[in-house]
């Protein structure tokens, strides 16, 4: 036996003598807040733009490989190949930079709906995307915070809760004058 806890001997209590914690008892708690309300703030996780680039450089280059692949297959000249897979790179590059340039809202714009889970960064884009078209569509402000309406709510009870009292601690000052 330790600490004095328990029976002194098991002897005919009809038990092994083993002590348990009683996990039911509640402690009180703390007076200071459980969590920081800083960290709770929602933060929307901000693709990382050359990961973006990369995927974007090798969708077009893997159409250049099916391109130069085919070819060799119907045996085109190697000087041929090298001039209509240089063609067509220009050309997906210019088009790709002419989406980007057009505008979120331009026809390269595939959404959710077309990217797969491990595409992260673009899944990332894309959310920020429609979260700025949702905003723009509500009217909310760039600097809106979160629960901002409460806090002016709690504000607004307050001062009208120190106005009361101050107009009834002038009435009770009057009287006893």
């Amino acid at each position: 036996m330790s600490s004095n806890v328990g029976l002194s001997t098991p002897r005919g209590s009809g038990t092994s003598g083993y002590v348990q914690r009683n996990l039911s008892s509640l402690r009180p708690r703390d007076t200071f807040a459980p969590y920081p309300t800083s960290e709770l703030k929602h933060r929307q996780r901000q693709p990382n733009a050359e990961i973006l680039e990369h995927d974007r450089l090798r969708q077009i280059e893997v159409q250049v490989f099916d391109l130069r692949d085919k070819l060799e297959d119907d045996g085109v000249d190697e000087d041929e190949i090298e001039e209509q897979t240089e063609a067509l790179r220009r050309k997906l590059s210019d088009d790709a930079d002419a989406d980007e340039a057009g505008g979120k809202g331009g026809g390269g714009d595939r959404g959710k709906r077309g990217l797969k889970v491990h595409q992260v960064h673009e899944l990332a884009k894309a959310k920020i995307e429609e979260s700025e078209r949702l905003r723009k569509a509500l009217g909310i402000r760039d600097d809106y915070e979160e629960g901002s309406h409460w806090k002016r709510g709690q504000e607004r009870l307050r001062d009208g809760l120190a106005a009361e009292a101050r107009k009834d601690d002038g009435g009770a000052r009057k009287e006893r004058y």
